[in-house]
């Protein structure tokens, strides 16, 4: 299939931030972008045509892919039967694939230990009965999750002894769900990959990510992990990306552990443009917002060099209010989401500081 060339119209299922700056990215080489979601969202504010419609709304749905040249989402809960109804009449970038995996944990788990990558012990819990086997799988403490809907830390918990599960199970209103054994790791990393329709694939440099609360707080360039481990983690990203035919931007999240036989354990993967790529906007000559229109569209891959060091800082709820200070802050970057009121936990903007480029990748 040819590039769709500028002046084309691409279609994002979703008006969130990520959608907002997508857009944003496309108006950059001249697309247009055409957003659908249920309610108002930031990317509404940006986008050149938005449709606020259900998500089981067929006839919408279907009016809004007649619109468009090509389609993507920026979250990864939007409903399987929504992508398909807009994959039968225009591509869908990246495929259904990526979305059934990653809206279900236990699917997620048994997809990526399916292809021999690293994950840590878990078991399913479909009712009360399962408890028992879950005690012979995971050892404790262990994490319970959810296996759908959950971001940000919500729809999880901690559960220290066999003894507490039931009694956690009851906390986060499920089963079904997943029982995951804790990860004793150094820190969380993440590897940002694009993939184009060639299979062509290219990274940015891995960053340590740093979480409070479960959301992520701060993303950090240049790492300190070993270049041996640093091509591991590229290894597993490319093998997961390639068993997905994925086409765009994916987000592998990593522990790094002590462990020097798995140093690298996968937590989740993405399915999106991701938070901790956020910094590659101002870092990169071609961030991964843009390099993810480039995918979807069929155009070439940008480069994924950064040119300065970096950190990245999620602006959370009343963080927002400090807007005018980092305005003024020589070497902040500030991205703000058009979002109304300011929250507890919600993500209101970014901030990027930029450095010379040392000479760790």
């Amino acid at each position: 299939m040819p590039p769709l060339p500028p002046g084309s119209t691409i279609g994002i299922l979703g008006g969130g931030q990520l959608g907002r700056m997508l857009a944003l990215a496309a108006a950059r080489l001249g697309f247009k972008c055409h957003v659908y979601n249920d309610v108002p969202g930031p990317a509404c504010d940006v986008a050149a045509a938005a449709t606020l419609g259900g998500f089981d709304d067929l006839q919408k749905l279907e009016a809004f892919a007649g619109a468009v040249d090509v389609v993507t989402y920026e979250f990864e809960n939007v409903p399987v039967a929504a992508a398909a109804a807009v994959e039968g009449i225009v591509p869908v970038r990246p495929g259904l694939k990526a979305l059934q995996v990653s809206q279900d944990r236990l699917a997620e788990k048994r997809f990526v230990s399916g292809l021999g990558l690293p994950v840590a012990p878990f078991a399913s819990i479909e009712d009360a009965q399962d408890l028992e086997a879950a005690f012979r799988t995971v050892t404790f403490p262990a994490i319970l999750k959810t296996r759908r809907m959950g971001y940000d830390g919500k729809g999880q918990t901690r559960v220290a002894n066999a003894a507490e599960l039931a009694a956690k199970l009851a906390e986060i209103a499920s089963p079904p769900a997943t029982l995951e054994a804790v990860v004793d790791f150094t820190c969380e990393v993440s590897v940002v990959l694009v993939r184009g329709l060639d299979g062509m694939t290219r990274f940015y440099d891995i960053p340590v990510n740093r979480h409070e609360g479960g959301i992520l707080r701060t993303s950090t360039v240049p790492c300190a992990l070993p270049g041996a481990h640093q091509e591991r983690a590229r290894d597993i990203a490319q093998a997961l990306a390639a068993a997905l035919d994925y086409v765009g931007v994916l987000a592998v999240e990593m522990f790094y552990t002590s462990d020097a036989d798995r140093p690298l354990i996968v937590n989740e993967f993405a399915p999106r443009v991701h938070n901790s790529g956020h910094w590659t906007i101002d870092a990169c000559a071609v961030s991964q917002f843009e390099n993810h229109v480039r995918a979807v569209a069929g155009w070439p891959l940008g480069p994924t060099e950064r040119h300065s060091d970096a950190v990245m800082q999620n602006l959370i709820g009343a963080d927002v209010e400090d807007w005018a200070r980092l305005a003024a802050e020589p070497g902040a970057c500030l991205h703000l989401y058009g979002k109304g009121e300011a929250r507890p936990g919600r993500k209101m903007g970014h901030a990027t500081w930029l450095a010379p480029r040392t000479g760790r990748p």
